[in-house]
């Protein structure tokens, strides 16, 4: 399938189905599993796996395109999916390829992530002993999407030497595995969780990779550019609703400086990004007028996930950034 089909079927749910959708979404709570549906059936969930699984091997400027294109319909319904883009990139490679590539692309099975342990270096999140046949997995996160939409979760644990084993784990709850809803300014329908661990055992043979700590957060400010186009997402909706063209230059300068960014650089193009959602909220409420204090207007929810993602998949460096965006 061509780059440019691929947008455009991203961009055709967007308009059809996740848009006209997104304030019941909001109201109720939670994202149809319909919709979800619709985006595997058009092939999405495959969009980070090889074309010989049944993927679609997007490069980065697709999968950036095409979450910008669905984060602009319903962000609720795109934060779960793109939590799931991880994981058959994961797995492509891994012992576990013939076992769940080919599922994970088509979407039949579905995946969340918890990768706090690789990505905060203290105090350690989850931590993990070898015990016989299995990992033995103790700690938690207070992030996990989609857990009423997930069949597995790609949890990150530390060794004491700092090896993170990246292991794919039943959601399922028990004694050993709970999970406690949170409660979220905006995208409270992506079913968002805490996750904590106690002593849960899970069989080695979910392991699909071990990497060394220092080795993955050298790796990790090249992964920051996706979660940007989130916020692109819901600045170019609220250029349409808005009818403000200016908006359109100022959207394709910051797409352009998260495009060219490296690692050094991509920290101050995220707070950009974020910066011009928050801005573009604003603009948007101001040219809607009073209609955009309604509960249910889709200004007041666009707001409520600008504000959300001034600090969703944040870092240090970020946040720093931000503040001076934003006046700091």
């Amino acid at each position: 399938m061509r780059v440019s089909d691929i947008v455009a079927r991203a961009r055709a749910l967007a308009d059809d189905l996740l848009f006209p959708g997104a304030t019941a979404v909001d109201s109720d709570g939670a994202v149809p599993d319909a919709v979800l549906d619709s985006l595997a059936a058009a092939g999405l969930y495959g969009l980070t796996g090889p074309v010989s699984r049944g993927g679609l091997g997007a490069d980065a400027r697709t999968v950036h395109a095409v979450t910008e294109a669905l984060a602009g319909g319903d962000l609720s319904s795109t934060f779960i999916f793109l939590q799931h883009l991880t994981v058959p990139a994961m797995v492509a490679g891994s012992p576990l390829a013939d076992r769940y590539l080919a599922d994970l692309c088509a979407g039949r099975v579905r995946s969340g992530i918890a990768l706090l342990a690789a990505t905060r270096p203290e105090p350690v999140a989850i931590t993990a002993r070898r015990d016989g046949d299995a990992f033995v997995l103790d700690g938690g996160v207070p992030w996990v999407t989609g857990w009423d939409h997930v069949d597995v979760v790609l949890v990150a644990a530390r060794t004491p030497d700092d090896v993170c084993h990246f292991l794919l784990v039943d959601a399922e709850t028990g004694p050993t595995l709970e999970v406690v809803p949170q409660q979220l300014v905006a995208v409270q329908a992506s079913s968002t969780v805490e996750l904590r661990l106690h002593g849960h055992r899970v069989p080695a043979d979910r392991l699909v990779r071990s990497v060394p700590l220092a080795d993955w957060q050298a790796a990790d400010p090249g992964n920051l550019r996706t979660n940007g186009s989130l916020a692109l997402g819901v600045a170019a909706r609220c250029a349409r609703l808005a009818e403000l063209p200016g908006l359109d230059a100022d959207l394709a300068a910051v797409r352009s400086r998260l495009d060219a960014a490296g690692p050094a650089e991509l920290p101050g193009a995220r707070a950009a990004a974020a910066a011009l959602a928050h801005r573009a909220t604003g603009l948007l409420a101001v040219a809607v007028g009073s209609r955009s204090v309604s509960r249910g207007h889709p200004a007041e929810r666009l707001a409520r996930e600008a504000h959300f993602l001034l600090v969703f998949g944040s870092r240090p460096a970020i946040r720093t950034a931000l503040l001076a965006e934003l006046g700091g």
